[in-house]
């Protein structure tokens, strides 16, 4: 009996979240203080002071959404935290302004001209917030009646009762209204806001007067206070929408559903600029303003001489937003040209960007990300592993490194260890080799492969080549 109640052992997992961990998600901001300087380790930015400082700046010129049309370059060697700079400028805007990234290679895979596909991402870019006042009823419920058919079928009538701190009225409810009600689960006690025009119901909380009717109340749980005045109030309502947006609605007669589906195919010139005539109008009637967000092109040396021309005049535009870039070249070939420049950009939009560089990490502060990223994965790594895994990644470089983490942590769960030793270290570097030891190993063996390019660059033949011959 002993045996069969062993054998019948259940596993049991506990799942505490699932999320996707990617290379920026321990990213929450940019690290600085209110004077805007940097502290030196602080919201999974870790070095690169000079370069967050100035990233700073320029998140201050986003947020007052006055100056527009300034292109900033991030320019460093791999692995320096240009992209990680950008998350943190994103994170930093949160909602406040539009955030749109792009890689300077998804232009040429698109259906659509190069220079649709950029004008596109720049008026994703651009946000435009609306403003209008809508009349809505805001209270504490009292009481919700619901009356409803002996047999189970017919329409239902119900009874709402809301109060404010100076008033109390009854209202009648209709079959669609009790179904918003009870969509919502709201019940008595809770403070609602009910619009006349749609009829949508919004929970706001929990009224302060309730806090003590449970002994245990969930973290999600919001107390707010009972509103004051009266029930029925007009109140200024804020839509923020991009200039893509609306540009989608207009351009089609199912523009709304061209939204989700991604399809949205190139919009004609006449469209966008009876658009932009409307917003100008909106604007100087006060019914709406213009919020350029940011657009950031990594791998910007991937664009074209004709996308850089484009760029250029682009940033004329008094609708424009700011262009953040990224590249990891040096001097190289223009793109669509013969020509060389520094970092693959023509020196005439070289000249409109203000440069931020970005600087080799130090091995302490390689240590202090590696520590970071173990803490984003879960990872639980002894202090002889993470010293050994810092060597390897100013050795080899730290995106290696990190690649090492989640293996290693595999390795040592494989031996039922929930700690990552220096032995799971050495074992995957030894599983999974890096640049400059899979170049060597190319090298040593460049005779065996097929096609190889010999140091004079001619192709010379291997005998598997001879004995398809």
């Amino acid at each position: 009996m002993a045996g069969i109640s062993n054998a019948q052992v259940h596993e049991v997992r506990e799942i505490t979240r699932i999320e996707r961990i990617g290379a920026h998600s321990h990213i929450r901001g940019l690290g600085l203080d209110d004077s805007l300087e940097p502290r030196k380790i602080s919201q999974g930015m870790v070095g690169q002071l000079q370069a967050r400082r100035a990233a700073g700046v320029v998140l201050g010129i986003i947020r007052e959404g006055k100056i527009a049309g300034r292109a900033v370059l991030l320019a460093g060697q791999p692995g320096t935290g240009k992209t990680a700079i950008a998350m943190g400028m994103s994170q930093a805007l949160g909602t406040e302004a539009p955030f749109v990234c792009m890689a300077g290679s998804e232009i040429y895979s698109l259906e659509m001209s190069k220079t649709e596909a950029l004008t596109q991402a720049i008026r994703k870019s651009i946000g435009v917030r609306i403003k209008e006042e809508t009349e809505i009823i805001e209270g504490e419920v009292v009481e919700v009646q619901v009356d409803r058919p002996a047999t189970g079928v017919g329409v239902k009538i119900g009874k709402l009762t809301l109060k404010t701190t100076e008033m109390e009225t009854i209202y009648d409810l209709g079959n669609k209204m009790i179904e918003s009600l009870m969509k919502e689960k709201v019940q008595a006690g809770d403070v609602i806001t009910i619009d006349k025009a749609t009829g949508k119901i919004s929970r706001l909380g929990r009224s302060f007067t309730r806090a003590r009717d449970y002994d245990a109340t969930g973290p999600q749980t919001r107390f707010v206070q009972c509103p004051e005045g009266e029930l029925q109030k007009r109140k200024e309502v804020v839509h923020t929408v991009s200039l893509h947006e609306i540009d989608v609605i207009n351009s089609r007669t199912h523009g709304f559903l061209a939204l989700f589906s991604g399809d949205t195919g190139e919009i004609k010139s006449e469209v966008r600029d009876q658009i932009n005539a409307k917003v100008s109008e909106w604007r100087e009637e006060g019914k709406a303003e213009i919020v350029p967000g940011v657009l950031f092109i990594d791998e910007v040396h991937m664009l074209d001489i004709e996308c850089f021309s484009f760029l250029n005049r682009a940033l004329e535009d008094e609708m424009a937003p700011v262009v953040i870039t990224a590249t990891n070249r040096g001097i190289t070939r223009i793109r669509g040209t013969s020509y060389s420049s520094p970092h693959g950009i023509p020196l005439d939009l070289l000249d409109r960007m203000i440069i931020i560089p970005t600087i080799p990490y130090t091995e302490q502060e390689l240590k202090e990300i590696l520590k970071i990223r173990c803490q984003e994965e879960d990872c639980e790594i002894s202090d002889d592993a993470l010293i050994i895994l810092t060597r390897i990644a100013s050795e080899t470089s730290l995106r290696y490194a990190i690649q090492l983490i989640t293996t290693a942590s595999l390795v040592s769960r494989r031996r039922k260890s929930t700690e990552v030793s220096t032995e799971d270290i050495k074992r995957v570097y030894y599983l999974f080799l890096d640049e400059h030891r899979s170049t060597q190993f190319l090298k040593d063996y460049q005779d065996e492969y097929l096609y190889d390019q010999g140091a004079n660059g001619q192709v010379t033949e291997t005998p598997e080549m001879e004995v398809c011959q």
